[in-house]
């Protein structure tokens, strides 16, 4: 039991069902990272959250799970590359724990697949790269200096 005094639905717009963002390149920051064990108990992989953080998708969440201690020696390999992908698109090429990967921006690649179990289209994260630099804004204010710095 959850004590839930104070709340009111009326002031509150309710949740919908969300579905998938089209298929393509999104500006994101890797919100959250947790080590879970996997189904099997034979391994366990590093679930990733990523927050969409501009356009028409901003504050929409796409989650992938890496693989980093599974008994398939591919499984691990994959996921090793992955990790590698993320690490290089946000310029932290050996973090010690995986709090050092988040908010930093890149862009991640989105897919769409359809779930064998269900037949729902979902989506996937596909790729991740480095955030390309933005413009330099030329001011009074900013002597033609890039307000992001890296």
């Amino acid at each position: 039991m959850a004590d839930v005094r104070g709340f009111d639905a009326n002031q509150v717009d309710p949740s919908t069902d969300f579905e998938p963002i089209p298929a393509g390149k999104y500006l994101a920051v890797n919100t959250d990272s947790e080590m879970k064990p996997n189904k099997a108990g034979t391994g366990r992989y590093l679930q990733l959250a990523f927050e969409i953080i501009e356009g028409p998708s901003k504050s929409r969440f796409l989650w992938t799970r890496v693989n980093l201690d599974h008994p398939n020696a591919t499984a691990v390999q994959i996921a090793r590359a992955e990790l590698s992908a993320i690490c290089r698109a946000v310029g932290v090429l050996a973090p010690n724990d995986s709090v050092e990967l988040h908010n930093l921006p890149l862009v991640i690649r989105v897919g769409c697949k359809k779930r064998t179990d269900t037949g729902e289209v979902v989506n996937e994260i596909k790729g991740y790269a480095k955030m390309e630099a933005p413009p330099v804004v030329t001011t009074a204010s900013t002597n033609g200096t890039s307000p992001w710095k890296r």
